[in-house]
């Protein structure tokens, strides 16, 4: 699809750069009125072209695809849709004409946005009995990885340099890993009942103990997050220095976080990893296999893949639960995640927990015609004890539409007809006619009409669009 931002983007990049039209115009070897053209939406961009833009604006294919101004617009069709604001609908193209043109301003008007939840949350009682506040340091943290693309060279450098060392090869993953424990930090390794814990580490003793009911790829994690806690702190302390988070539950949050994401790359080397992703056309459980992991580490480490000169496809990743609540999301393939609610029940998330461990797809089209193939699967974590439910989460991933023909799950379906309309959440979906719907739009009027019963739970008639 292409992209209705790209104009802009490209005024707002050459003006950054202090570039006239004309200098930029002919450095691209067109007019200058062509150029114009372009910047005001009147004309495409070739994929020379778009090459050529790259080069000269000293930016790569992802900063002109618009995908992170997308999601600034999402988030501020959300917030401006909040009735608690008590302002007028403000139009969409207002929104995506703040995003696309002054993304630094309008990520200004979302951080009041936020400002003014943590203080509509605080004097709205939302209090624990004890008197404590409940904050949510994840959507900060959350926002840190989106900025940085979720990736880390640093940490894909250090983790390269230790697997080049480790005899996995020989001795098998979690074996090396153990005895780079044992040998160069002089640390025991042990599998005994933890109840009510996975991993418990005693810097005193030496002394890593893993639970044993952590599955076999989940001890070779916990061992590689312990080497990325004894060798990699150097390089991580000063990322969480520069985050300058606001709650030290933050912080702690960001540093377990990029631990974490070390911990997956030694597991998953960058570069052999995307040549198998490639390979396999991105089978998730087949490159899960050859790896050693889990379906959810193997889905995570595909949407770290962000280095210049070997991108993996860009993917979005989500985890969330039977309740709907998201526990981790970012998006590098523009997909636009409900921010400040729920998501759509239509979506293939929320089926795939009707068939447990098998993975489910659906040729995704949101209201303005985007369209993404989305996989999703269950992941079962194993209860602590007889008579207690597992918990139960799923995984989802998906890429935009024209990049289906990588992933096997596009093997078999007819992706011209099997799309299915999904909106963003209730509140901001125009689909008239949706059954599934638990809200009526905020930016719409409901027409009431008690000698009729409609198939949908609230009819509505538009205002304030343009």
């Amino acid at each position: 699809m292409a992209n209705p931002l790209i104009g802009r983007i490209v005024r707002r990049l050459r003006m950054e750069q202090g570039m006239t039209q004309q200098k930029l115009a002919e450095r691209l070897g067109i007019s200058t009125s062509y150029l114009n053209l372009i910047e005001h939406d009147q004309r495409g961009v070739t994929a020379t072209l778009l090459i050529k833009l790259t080069e000269i604006l000293q930016v790569d294919l992802a900063a002109l695809s618009g995908s992170g101004e997308r999601q600034i617009e999402q988030a501020l069709r959300e917030a401006f849709a909040d009735p608690l604001l008590g302002i007028d609908p403000v139009p969409d193209a207002d929104a995506q004409l703040l995003a696309g043109s002054a993304p630094a301003a309008a990520q200004a008007v979302l951080g009041l946005y936020r400002a003014f939840q943590a203080v509509r949350e605080e004097t709205g009682a939302i209090t624990l009995p004890s008197g404590r506040k409940i904050l949510l340091p994840n959507e900060e943290v959350r926002d840190f990885f989106h900025e940085h693309a979720n990736f880390f060279p640093e940490l894909e450098d250090a983790a390269e340099a230790m697997g080049a060392e480790l005899p996995a090869a020989t001795l098998g993953m979690n074996h090396a890993l153990a005895e780079r424990l044992r040998h160069k930090h002089g640390l025991v390794v042990s599998v005994a009942p933890l109840p009510g814990a996975l991993r418990i580490y005693d810097p005193a003793a030496r002394h890593l103990r893993l639970s044993e009911t952590l599955p076999r790829e989940s001890r070779g994690f916990q061992m590689a997050f312990q080497l990325g806690l004894l060798e990699a702190r150097d390089l991580i302390e000063p990322i969480v220095k520069r985050a300058a988070l606001t709650t030290r539950d933050a912080g702690e949050l960001l540093r377990i976080g990029l631990i974490n994401y070390f911990a997956g790359a030694v597991l998953m080397p960058y570069a052999p990893f995307l040549e198998a992703a490639l390979a396999l056309r991105h089978d998730v459980e087949h490159l899960a296999m050859r790896f050693g992991v889990s379906f959810e580490q193997a889905c995570h480490r595909l949407s770290t893949l962000q280095r210049n000169g070997a991108r993996g496809v860009p993917l979005f990743f989500l985890r969330v639960d039977p309740a709907g609540n998201v526990s981790k999301r970012f998006s590098a393939a523009g997909f636009p995640f409900a921010r400040f609610g729920g998501n759509c029940p239509r979506w293939v998330v929320y089926s795939a927990f009707a068939a447990p461990g098998s993975v489910r797809v659906q040729v995704a089209q949101l209201p303005d015609g985007a369209t993404y193939l989305c996989f999703a699967r269950t992941i079962v974590a194993a209860p602590a004890h007889w008579g207690e439910p597992p918990a139960t989460r799923v995984v989802a991933m998906g890429c935009e539409i024209n990049r289906a023909g990588d992933f096997v799950y596009a093997d078999g379906i007819d992706i011209e007809r099997a799309a299915v309309g999904i909106g963003l959440s209730c509140r901001l979906c125009d689909r008239p006619e949706c059954r599934s719907r638990a809200f009526p739009p905020l930016a719409h009027r409901l027409t009431l009409d008690v000698s009729t019963t409609s198939a949908s739970p609230y009819r509505f008639e538009a205002v304030g669009k343009k």
